[in-house]
């Protein structure tokens, strides 16, 4: 089959695009962006039924390393992976590294959902192929952007990369959604749903896509890449493992392990710079930052993902551990109810991407992105101000008020970093802007986490140990529970589980007490009431950053510069160095 495919492929390299072919480009990219982020988050919301499936309690001891690496191994795969896959478009053709990405992910998919073990091998299984379907899913996501910059004149261009990059981001929520729904009909499902998609978008892109610019065959920076891809993996890696608890701290970033980590990938970052600084054709071309508006625009993109996947982790704890079960919703059913609760964040993402993308086309990137982050920064003090209790219309106007902000500026941002390079680094241009993306949402887990899992150590534990004894649990019993690392209880309400059922259910601790006790500890007031100061202030401290965050972001968008581009002429094959060797920039 791969084998016919490539020959209808090769045939169509020969026959010049037809004016539709654009949109044919835009569709089937739109749909590849769509299912490999919808793959990124999709197994978030439906964990509780994946370990449930496979028979595995993520929250034992020794069990967490597999819960962790299920979330992050799919983001740290495409957090690294994402500028080699973009040079190596540059190199062999854009068109071909995405319709291997298609093919790879189709693979992965149905791997996935035929996982033969349970427990341990079963998780270690899914983790392995959710590692390969990243693969896939960076070729995808590396290379669309480019495919589209490629296919789309500039007049156009910021409406087609808008629609596909609030597609991508869209996904991430979408995929929260589509987690809990399919997780409540068979865990299997979270990873069948894909299988359809990705095999008739790979037939399609194989079909239907072509090469519409010149590649240059080049050599592999073998040096840069290694040097790239341990550093960023390992520095992520200890980020990562930094939330885990260690010798008695609630976090674990005085464990060695850690440190070592933080600093050798720092140190194999800056080896990196510098090999790329002196190969006569790098991989990561840091020539490409003195175009002011692919730095800023880059820059404001990373600050804006790691607010961004701080927004999206705390929003499902809040929903999840708290707001819901305090409205009467069973622990068991807030995966789903969280993903729903948070649509009015995907509406505004649907809403004004595509729009801010077209208008951006017209007046430029700058106003759009720079007044999108800043409203982005007012949604994040706004939650901040919000009870914990909330009501819940001022809950949604916020998030719609958010994805509004995000809409205006992902999409206007991703067509100036676009536009502003030559046609020759399109496809590295646009891996570089995934791995700050990517990078910025993994870095957010740590970062954000941290934060809360900080304020959190700080109260809790007295809060539930007295809490616990006030309801007839023995104080030897209260203190084991309330000094487990609060990073368990955090995972515990992210898993949909019942927390105090968690602590207490293991060792017959809710068997010695009166059915009345039993009812107070496990019902849907006790664990949201006991947790929502702590909870609150740790929010506070989390928010409070991320609108820092989305306000400096606003600043680097509004340094980016005027409504510039590179040499539109450089899209068929024309000149696009300068004769210092730099990217060129004109100004329409």
């Amino acid at each position: 089959m791969r084998a016919r495919l490539l020959a209808r492929s090769a045939r169509l390299r020969d026959t010049p695009p037809g004016p539709g072919y654009k949109w044919v480009a835009l569709s089937n990219t739109t749909l590849g962006v769509l299912i490999a982020t919808m793959d990124a988050s999709i197994v978030i919301i439906s964990l509780p039924a994946i370990f449930r499936g496979i028979g595995l309690d993520p929250l034992a001891a020794g069990n967490i390393g597999y819960l962790l690496w299920m979330i992050l191994g799919y983001l740290l795969v495409s957090a690294v992976l994402v500028v080699v896959l973009g040079r190596l478009g540059d190199m062999f053709g854009r068109v071909r590294i995405y319709n291997l990405g298609f093919l790879i992910f189709a693979g992965a998919s149905v791997a996935l959902s035929l996982d033969p073990f349970r427990a341990g091998a079963g998780a270690l299984w899914l983790i392995l192929w959710r590692i390969v379907q990243a693969f896939g899913g960076s070729m995808l996501t590396a290379n669309s952007a480019a495919i589209l910059t490629d296919a789309f004149p500039a007049r156009q261009r910021g409406m087609a990369l808008g629609i596909n990059q609030i597609t991508a981001l869209a996904g991430q929520f979408l995929g929260l959604l589509a987690g809990g729904l399919l997780a409540a009909v068979d865990w299997r499902a979270v990873f069948w749903v894909s299988v359809p998609v990705s095999v008739t978008g790979t037939v399609w892109s194989y079909l239907s896509l072509r090469e519409t610019a010149a590649g240059g065959r080049g050599r592999i920076d073998w040096l840069g890449n290694l040097t790239f891809a341990s550093g960023a993996g390992i520095l992520l890696a200890g980020i990562t493992y930094g939330i885990q608890p260690y010798g008695g701290h609630p976090t674990g970033w005085t464990n060695p392990w850690v440190l070592t980590g933080l600093f050798g990938g720092a140190f194999l970052l800056l080896v990196f710079c510098v090999v790329e600084s002196r190969v006569a054709e790098p991989m990561f071309q840091l020539a490409l930052f003195r175009v002011r508006a692919f730095a800023a625009g880059n820059l404001a993109a990373l600050l804006t993902a790691i607010a961004r996947g701080g927004l999206q982790f705390m929003l499902i704890i809040w929903l999840q551990g708290i707001w819901l079960p305090l409205h009467g919703y069973d622990f068991e059913d807030t995966p789903l109810w969280a993903g729903i609760f948070m649509l009015p964040l995907t509406v505004g993402f649907l809403v004004a991407g595509p729009v801010s993308g077209y208008l951006s086309d017209r007046f430029g990137a700058r106003v759009f992105s720079t007044a999108g982050l800043v409203l982005v920064a007012g949604s994040f003090l706004g939650l901040l101000a919000l009870p914990v209790n909330f009501h819940y219309g001022s809950f949604a106007a916020l998030l719609l008020l958010s994805g509004l902000g995000q809409g205006m500026f992902s999409s206007p941002n991703t067509s100036s970093i676009m536009g502003s390079v030559p046609a020759r680094y399109r496809g590295v241009a646009s891996g570089m802007r995934s791995t700050f993306q990517n990078s910025g949402t993994a870095l957010s887990i740590g970062v954000f986490f941290s934060l809360m899992v900080s304020g959190l150590a700080a109260t809790l534990p007295s809060m539930l140990s007295s809490g616990l004894q006030a309801h007839g649990v023995p104080a030897g019993t209260a203190h084991e529970a309330a000094s487990l690392p609060p990073v368990s209880t955090l995972f515990a309400t992210f898993l949909g589980d019942n927390p105090i059922g968690h602590l207490l259910g293991t060792g017959g601790t809710l068997d010695r007490l009166t059915a009345a006790q039993r009812a107070e500890l496990t019902g849907h007031g006790f664990f949201p009431e006991l947790v929502s100061g702590p909870f609150h202030h740790g929010l506070s401290i989390v928010f409070g950053v991320a609108a820092g965050m989305a306000l400096v972001a606003a600043l680097a968008s509004a340094l980016r510069g005027g409504h510039e581009r590179a040499d539109d002429d450089t899209r068929r094959g024309g000149p696009d160095r300068s004769a210092e060797g730099r990217p060129t920039r004109t100004t329409p």
